[in-house]
């Protein structure tokens, strides 16, 4: 990939393309559960270089904000969160969750500067999370349910971890299956089983087959793929099936297990950091949310911080244990994110693509290269994002995974068939 157009692909403050990309959809500010109370404490957050604040007041209407104060700059993160407003400490000006001046206590009551607003994004709450649209105000786009809240009773739970690198490293992580069949060697096994199959530890397999064929179609809304494997059972006359859908511009459908979906959403912080969030879902089954964070070695206070930074990470090589490779440990690594997260962050902040030598096993990642440099040239030349004119819902949309007849058609096993075929199971 020429530097050229991997500056493109990774750069989203301020101007860059990548960001007028991401600024016509809307962005996960953070999950509900980060201000589920009331007057609680307010939120930082961050998205595409600007540093924001969010907040539930008195009558649970979330607010996200800019987070320096429009008098002289302060943090309103340090606020107090009382009576349908957010004041700030320093001169005690107040903001209600549509950026009304409330109160300026510092100001006389005839003051001309009561008719300042501040900075506030229009907000809808679903599928676990907060989101806020960043783009032209005069420009919104409705609100459209992630793939994983086709109603509001499925069961859903989420893991948040900072990645110390750029987006789309990690985004091509999320849509690259032939690595899981080797980095994830040990928490996906290969076994005697119909499909992937989940345990309290792991995710069986059936198929030993580490080099997948790969055959990528593009879509309105980005493309899916699948990575057929040679099954264990019946190879002659039966294919493994993997699909994947991208969800343009990083949101992910990864192939499901036996007893939930999964999807990501790998999201730009800034240039050198993104926020990876990983959903589990069902509509009946599914996992709790504690599990699910055990599962993945993602528990605050256990693996990581309060603000969902990593406790093993790069600076102390992620406590790979070489003892534990030696008996049998593939990575020497716990848990399935941080292994992806050791080879996201080696790449360095922004990983040099022009350095690349890549194979049969990467043609999704250079779909998705393709595409989305194409993506970001279309948005500096005024065009409509990559997928905002699609004609699919994202709640109709659906990864699939199993052992198939060889001549199946893996398009047969996506979007609303695959859907269909779960909720009649």
């Amino acid at each position: 990939m020429r530097p050229a157009d991997n500056e493109l692909l990774c750069r989203v403050e301020g101007e860059a393309a990548m960001g007028r990309v991401m600024r016509q959809h809307w962005l996960p500010v953070c999950m509900s559960e980060e201000v589920a109370e009331p007057d609680g404490t307010p939120l930082r957050s961050r998205l595409l270089g600007v540093d924001l604040v969010v907040f539930r007041d008195t009558k649970g209407r979330v607010g996200v904000m800019d987070e320096r104060c429009p008098h002289r700059g302060a943090s309103l993160a340090f606020g107090r969160n009382e009576d349908c407003g957010l004041r700030c400490l320093y001169h005690g000006w107040k903001f209600g969750v549509d950026g009304e001046i409330q109160d300026m206590a510092s100001e006389p009551p005839d003051s001309r500067m009561k008719s300042l607003r501040h900075r506030a994004y229009p907000v809808q709450e679903a599928g676990g999370f907060v989101w806020a649209w960043l783009g032209e105000a005069d420009a919104v786009r409705p609100f459209e349910a992630p793939a994983w809240a086709p109603t509001s009773t499925t069961r859903t739970s989420i893991v948040k971890i900072h990645a110390a690198c750029n987006w789309a490293q990690v985004l091509e992580g999320a849509i690259d299956s032939a690595h899981s069949s080797s980095l994830h060697s040990t928490n996906m096994p290969t076994a005697q089983v119909e499909g992937s199959t989940a345990t309290d530890t792991a995710w069986l397999r059936p198929s030993d087959d580490k080099a997948p064929r790969l055959e990528v179609q593009a879509t309105d809304y980005g493309f899916h793929y699948a990575a057929v494997r040679r099954p264990i059972r019946d190879p002659e006359t039966h294919a493994y099936v993997r699909t994947t859908v991208f969800i343009a511009p990083f949101t992910v459908l990864i192939p499901p297990n036996d007893q939930y979906n999964l999807a990501q959403m790998l999201v730009p912080i800034d240039d050198v950091n993104c926020m990876f969030y990983w959903v589990a879902w069902h509509p009946t089954k599914g996992i709790s949310q504690d599990a699910w964070r055990r599962f993945c070695a993602a528990e605050v206070g256990v693996d990581l911080d309060a603000d969902y930074r990593k406790l093993r990470n790069l600076s102390n090589n992620f406590l790979q244990d070489r003892e534990k490779m030696k008996a049998g440990d593939f990575t020497g690594i716990v848990g399935i994110p941080a292994q992806d997260m050791a080879m996201w962050e080696s790449m360095g902040p922004i990983a040099d693509r022009s350095a690349d030598h890549l194979g049969s096993s990467d043609a999704a990642i250079i779909q998705f290269r393709r595409q989305m440099a194409a993506a970001a040239k279309a948005a500096l030349a005024g065009e409509p994002a990559i997928g905002t004119s699609g004609a699919v819902r994202h709640v109709d949309l659906a990864s699939f995974e199993g052992v198939v007849p060889r001549e199946s058609d893996w398009r047969a096993f996506t979007t609303r068939n695959a859907r269909a075929a779960e909720a009649a199971e």
